[in-house]
């Protein structure tokens, strides 16, 4: 199938969906959908057929009652990549990393996984995430070392189903990863995505949301921080099918330094059937220093004038100069205060993180780049 002489959807339910990396046609960086990313330095991931570098090592402690972890050859599909990257994951992965969550399994600890890049090397990984009806649980996904990685990571939550996922980007220097996060969500089922970007030199991440039952809730958090020439590009479709869901979107970030990038979008499609929907997104971004650039897009598409809600917003700009002012004039040097700011600008999605340790090694990260700026 060729798509070259294909006309661009005009809708985001329109878009062309494939397992195949050859349905695609080649990236040029005009695309909307590619127009913000450097897409040379996402070098084989962009253009190759196909990867056949080491994928991430899975690492994990004694697993608890109700939850396994094995390698399988293949599991259900809840996502049809939309994009090429994302086909290129689906065909290049060795196999699948299954993370199971019996029914009605709840866990008082949240449980963590590491993801160990092994180099350079283009590889491609899958992992399936699949909870139970009525289970509860929360998992956190660090993903460290070094890596040049395209990767889906598919999340079903049976009816009722809680889950708190929480997935931390801690690459090294010169990595590399373009990621699609899909969650399919059961009836009354409730997942709370906690996305956080500190690490690597380009990361890009889509995360999806489809509902397989009314009363589905979905909250998607993120937090990141860039640095002098790291691109962090964080894209979500949410897709409204099903009556009386729920959906709220709310990423940060702060940039510093030069060639710093981020970027923020986030499409909403609400469609003719999902009336009662409610949905809100919303990105802020905070600039640190000059040379630093941050682009936030927000997207609705309503197919029916029977919601609940509706809405979007974003918004970027410096530090507050009253903010700055009202804690210099009680006494708080310049340097401390800014940090006060940042602090509070992030507060409430660390705070999202169920894990304490976590929330602390966060807060130091942010702390080590403030550091570098007052230096």
């Amino acid at each position: 199938m060729s798509t070259e002489a294909m006309a661009p959807p005009s809708t985001k339910s329109q878009v062309l969906r494939s397992f195949d990396v050859a349905d695609f046609a080649r990236v040029t960086g005009l695309e909307e959908e590619w127009r913000f990313t450097p897409i040379k330095r996402l070098g084989e991931l962009i253009t190759a057929a196909a990867v056949t570098g080491a994928a991430p090592s899975v690492e994990h402690g004694d697993l608890p009652p109700g939850v396994s972890i094995k390698d399988v050859e293949s599991v259900e599909e809840i996502l049809t990549p939309f994009d090429r990257v994302s086909a290129l994951a689906y065909g290049s992965a060795a196999g699948v990393t299954l993370i199971d969550v019996a029914a009605e399994t709840t866990l008082d600890e949240p449980l963590l996984i590491r993801l160990v890049g092994k180099g350079a090397e283009a590889a491609a990984a899958r992992a399936f995430v699949r909870v139970g009806a009525f289970a509860k649980v929360t998992l956190v996904l660090e993903q460290v070392g070094v890596a040049t990685l395209a990767d889906n990571i598919e999340v079903t939550l049976g009816d009722s189903a809680q889950l708190t996922f929480v997935t931390l980007a801690e690459w090294d220097a010169g990595s590399v990863q373009a990621q699609h996060v899909k969650f399919r969500v059961g009836r009354d089922a409730r997942v709370s995505h906690v996305q956080v970007a500190l690490g690597g030199d380009l990361i890009r991440q889509f995360t999806s949301v489809e509902y397989a039952g009314r009363g589905g809730d979905a909250q998607l958090w993120g937090l990141y921080f860039a640095d002098t020439g790291q691109h962090f590009e964080h894209r979500q479709l949410v897709d409204h099918g099903v009556p009386d869901c729920r959906s709220y979107v709310g990423y940060r970030g702060a940039l510093q330094g030069a060639s710093a990038h981020t970027v923020w979008v986030g499409d909403v499609l609400i469609r003719a059937a999902a009336t009662g929907t409610d949905t809100y997104e919303i990105n802020r971004n905070l600039i640190l220093t000059d040379g630093a650039r941050a682009d936030s897009v927000p997207n609705l598409e309503i197919e029916t004038g029977e919601v609940a809600g509706a809405g979007h917003a974003s918004a970027t700009g410096r530090f507050d100069d009253e903010q700055l002012f009202y804690l210099m004039a009680r006494g708080i040097p310049e340097q401390e205060a800014r940090k006060l700011v940042v602090r509070g600008f992030f507060a409430e999605l660390i705070n999202k993180i169920p894990v304490e340790e976590l929330r602390e090694r966060l807060g130091d990260a942010i702390e080590a780049r403030l550091a570098k700026v007052d230096s």
